[in-house]
């Protein structure tokens, strides 16, 4: 379990840091072209988001505080794949729908998808899309292993 959470601890650090980078690359060029257009201020966050917080600096901050913790927490649930009284189906849903929990939490708040029906469903379908990729790719990975070792015992 210790090594559970410093991975999450990791996946934390990572996340957040990109998140930050990210953010900071969508302010820089959209700031570039509002002051092009006359406009200026733009900040890289719903204004719903923006409205919860008392600046936008504690705003940001906030931000990047979560998107680590969805970093955390896909790293963090890894766990379940180490248990291994559960199939590789039952360990892969336990997976998705605690990330999905976390995840979309989270993102309906930081992005208020609650605002615009399609843009959480489009959310919703891109995160079960690439969770059904990850669990094609690992399943198949898992039975290449399983022949590999089925192999090596024949042997």
């Amino acid at each position: 379990m210790k090594e559970m959470f410093k991975r999450g601890v990791v996946s934390f650090s990572i996340s957040a840091f990109i998140g930050l980078l990210v953010n900071l690359i969508v302010n820089i060029i959209s700031n570039y072209y509002a002051n092009k257009a006359g406009d200026s201020g733009f900040i890289a966050m719903q204004p719903e988001f923006l409205s919860m917080f008392p600046t936008p600096v504690i705003a940001a901050y906030v931000n990047v505080l979560l998107y680590g913790l969805i970093g955390f927490t896909f790293a963090f649930m890894t766990f379940v794949y180490e248990i291994e009284r559960l199939g590789f189906l039952f360990q892969s849903i336990i997976y998705f729908f605690s990330t999905l929990a976390v995840a979309l939490i989270i993102t309906v708040f930081i992005w208020q998808l609650h605002h615009n029906a399609i843009a959480f469903a489009m959310t919703l379908t891109g995160y079960f899309v690439t969770h059904v990729i990850m669990f094609v790719v690992e399943y198949k990975e898992l039975k290449k292993d399983i022949k590999m070792i089925n192999s090596m015992i024949k042997e």
